[in-house]
């Protein structure tokens, strides 16, 4: 692991035309109230879960980039005995999944009487992150040690032994998104992970105006006599150009995932941090676009978002990216007379831009190659040092 901090932080600007990808509780497009002007809004949580789609798209040979996000955990671990234990059946294998993760700390919910099934017995009560590795390493574990099965018999210094040890299968072999995004649990602090990433709600460079599509349905089957629709409604939508920022913490990242596979982690995360995007009402709107700026900055001071470029909505009525990117590498320009300048810096932007930051890049496969040569030369750098 590096001694000293090693961040790196990625700026998008994303024109996205109407459009309607995150939506609130009345289905409305998520806004926000920034510099006193309303900004059309989407938030990380969202376009978190379209990063681990993309991962989860490159996992075909490699696992470790995509992990669950489950309450199943109990079943899926059940699963694994199962594999290795063919003479378990599906009930008793997840009968002692479900005994082993409760004496691990997790509680889980308790299903109705009228559940026959009694499947909202082997769920957690929430959500829980884990590797398919650390799902397959715990399977084995449980069926390799006995101790493990008779908790009840043991001690409590002995049993607390035996369990610390199941923990640590689910603190090894984790998966880029566990390790990049964190695990929470408040059941037992233990199995906790440090994310190495945080990742910004993206606001729109200037303010916003809600519009809305009135729209009918026809019955085909209706004969000519009738006349009329068969259903009318309204959709709200709007049209935005996108700031959106992320950081990766290089030393959490390593902590987390070891040397070579957190090299690999940093360019598949900044590769569909850039390129993928949430699909709220995609097929209505057809609103897929791509980035026309990425920035990629390398430093060991702190992780710097660069909102405040944006803090005075932009005013305009040729477009917006050309005024975003001017005002954002001003503001980048600003940053780093006040703190120093970043270790490396570089840039790619659509034909036509200019820009005065950075190493200009022609496509992402390129950026992503100079970042990860970078950051693994002063890891490697670090490590001599010691």
């Amino acid at each position: 692991m590096t001694k000293n901090n090693l961040y790196v932080d990625i700026h998008v600007l994303q024109t996205v035309p109407s459009s309607n990808i995150n939506r609130d509780d009345t289905g409305a497009p998520k806004t926000a109230i920034y510099g006193g002007a309303t900004r059309s809004r989407v938030s990380s949580q969202s376009w978190k879960k379209a990063i681990r789609e993309g991962f989860k798209k490159d996992s075909k040979e490699h696992d470790w980039l995509n992990g669950f996000r489950t309450k199943r955990t109990a079943t899926l671990l059940a699963k694994e005995l199962m594999k290795k234990d063919s003479s378990l059946s599906f009930d008793d294998a997840r009968k002692k999944a479900k005994e082993v993760l409760s004496n691990m700390g997790l509680k889980f919910d308790k299903a109705k009487k009228n559940d026959k099934s009694n499947d909202k017995d082997f769920e957690t009560k929430v959500l829980l992150f884990f590797s398919p590795s650390q799902l397959r390493k715990l399977a084995e574990y449980i069926l390799n040690n006995d101790e493990i099965n008779k908790i009840d018999e043991l001690d409590k210094k002995e049993a607390t032994k035996v369990l610390k040890e199941a923990k640590k299968e689910l603190d090894r072999n984790q998966s880029l998104d566990l390790a990049l995004f964190g695990r929470m649990v408040a059941d037992d602090p233990e199995l906790n992970v440090e994310a190495s990433a945080q990742v910004a709600h993206a606001i729109s460079t200037h303010e916003v105006v809600p519009e809305f599509d009135f729209f009918t349905a026809v019955d085909d089957a209706k004969t000519s006599e009738e006349s009329g629709s068969a259903m009318l409604g309204t959709l709200e939508y709007n049209s935005s150009t996108l700031y959106r920022y992320a950081n990766v913490n290089m030393n959490e990242l390593i902590h987390n995932l070891g040397e070579e596979l957190a090299q690999i982690g940093l360019k598949e995360f900044i590769k569909n941090f850039a390129l993928t995007m949430p699909t709220g009402h995609q097929n209505s709107y057809a609103n897929k676009t791509l980035p026309q700026y990425i920035l990629v900055t390398i430093r060991e001071d702190t992780p710097v978002n660069l909102i405040s470029a944006f803090e005075r909505p932009i005013q305009s009525n040729n477009g917006y990216a050309k005024k975003s990117i001017e005002q954002l590498e001003a503001e980048f320009d600003s940053t780093s007379s006040w703190i120093g300048e970043p270790l490396s810096s570089f840039v790619h932007a659509n034909k036509g831009f200019v820009t005065t930051v950075g190493e200009r890049k022609t496509n992402i496969d390129e950026l992503l190659n100079d970042v990860s040569t970078v950051v693994a030369k002063r890891v490697e750098n670090e490590d001599t040092d010691d």
